[in-house]
């Protein structure tokens, strides 16, 4: 292994073991979610009339976070994501999904910064986070409606 390097830095050529060269195909900013539909996915339409899903996925952080110093411990919360998808062969199978779906979701990561002209209290004004669609496998689906002649 070492004498493959000796022998380059014998003949003159250098070699890097990074790249100082743009290359945006390696770049890549992901966000995994295992959490639970909050609501049925919802069909959208874009300014040019293009059509995409937004749905939201809940997770939860568990366990809870440590321990205070007096002992007591912080409640777990639950955060709540918005994807959206732009994939017309994904749109069709997000649209049969169910709230209270278990999902695993895997999406592309964007923070937008604030736009410094805009008011702070409006979205433009304060930092975005946009997670765009990339895959979902649902690990369990939303118990079905109870059957009445169950009791």
């Amino acid at each position: 292994m070492f004498a493959a390097a000796r022998s380059s830095l014998r003949s003159g050529v250098s070699s890097r073991a990074f790249s100082t060269t743009p290359s945006r195909a390696a770049d890549l900013a992901k966000l995994v979610l295992i959490g639970r539909l909050g609501k049925d996915p919802e069909v959208r339409r874009t300014k040019t009339d293009k059509e995409y899903i937004t749905y939201t996925v809940a997770t939860t952080n568990f366990p809870p976070p440590p321990p205070n110093a007096d002992g007591s411990r912080a409640e777990s919360k639950t955060t709540w994501h918005t994807i959206l998808s732009f994939n017309p062969s994904a749109n069709n199978f997000l649209r049969l999904l169910q709230k209270g779906s278990r999902v695993y979701v895997e999406a592309n990561y964007e923070l937008r910064e604030p736009d410094l002209s805009a008011d702070a209290d409006s979205p433009q004004g304060q930092r975005q986070i946009f997670l765009r669609h990339e895959t979902i496998r649902v690990l369990q689906s939303p118990p079905g409606p109870s059957n009445p002649n169950d009791a």
